[in-house]
């Protein structure tokens, strides 16, 4: 499922211009994270993939379907989407009602919904708080219900805005290997983050935003070694980039036991 964005822009009512003119193809099957400061535009870019805004200029198409043709409920099909705030997203009185509402509405057998509730809330770790009410956990974990609810979806395309903000280690690493299998099967995994250490060991593909536009856009091992680039978005590269750079490696590590590996190969070369 391709998506084209096509010289949009996005205006507020209060006259603030969120995204100017950008132009973003995302292929099937990528994992893109979207970093800069906040008011980037990253959240907005992200909400124009499934119809919660809509473009006051150019286009936007999701498998070939220009967005202002289709419903926000057609398109959440397509494109899920996890908030920052869980809070913006939750309603129902408890954790498997929540997460079943989705596949409820695309008219599965209720075995279906059944099976795809207990999978979802697995695969976050909620499985055990399946009839508590979400307001009674706490926000980490709220976050992790609409995770669920999200993947139980089944969506081609999923959109996680801030997916790291107040988890514990635990917490990250369930979402790391949560990321890493879903690309393999296949998904389209958007991102939205200031996490760039998550960023680099999880996501291939990296747009870096500032003022509604994009500065650059590549692999992530290349762009979040750009260190000037960077700091025109106010984002600081990967720990264990800039320990690397600090070193004067020429490599780039994409994750701790990487560096680790490099380090080895060049002690042993002394």
């Amino acid at each position: 499922m391709t998506i084209i964005v096509c010289d949009a822009a996005y205006e507020y009512t209060a006259g603030v211009r969120a995204l100017d003119g950008v132009s973003l193809t995302i292929a099937s099957g990528e994992a893109l994270a979207l970093v800069g400061e906040n008011g980037a535009g990253k959240t907005t870019l992200a909400k124009l993939l499934n119809g919660l805004l809509r473009p006051s200029q150019g286009s936007v198409e999701v498998e070939g379907y220009d967005t202002r043709a289709r419903t926000t409920a057609q398109l959440s099909r397509h494109v899920g989407f996890v908030f920052q705030n869980p809070d913006d997203q939750l309603f129902a009185r408890t954790v498997q009602a929540e997460v079943a509402f989705g596949p409820r509405n695309q008219r599965l057998t209720e075995a279906e919904v059944e099976a795809r509730v207990a999978i979802a809330l697995a695969e976050v770790g909620l499985a055990d708080e399946a009839e508590r009410h979400p307001y009674d956990l706490a926000v980490p974990e709220r976050k992790l219900v609409a995770l669920a609810a999200a993947l139980a979806m089944h969506t081609p395309v999923l959109v996680l805005d801030e997916p790291t903000i107040g988890q514990d280690a635990r917490g990250v690493e369930r979402l790391g290997a949560l990321v890493d299998r879903l690309h393999a099967e296949g998904r389209t995994l958007i991102t939205i983050t200031h996490d760039l250490d998550f960023c680099l060991a999880h996501f291939e593909r990296v747009v870096v935003m500032a003022g509604g536009k994009i500065l650059a856009d590549g692999p992530a091992s290349e762009v979040l070694s750009q260190t000037d680039l960077l700091a025109q978005a106010q984002v600081e590269p990967p720990q264990v980039i800039q320990l690397a750079q600090a070193l004067g490696w020429g490599e780039v590590p994409l994750s701790v036991m990487e560096f680790a590996d490099i380090y080895a190969e060049r002690k042993a070369r002394l």
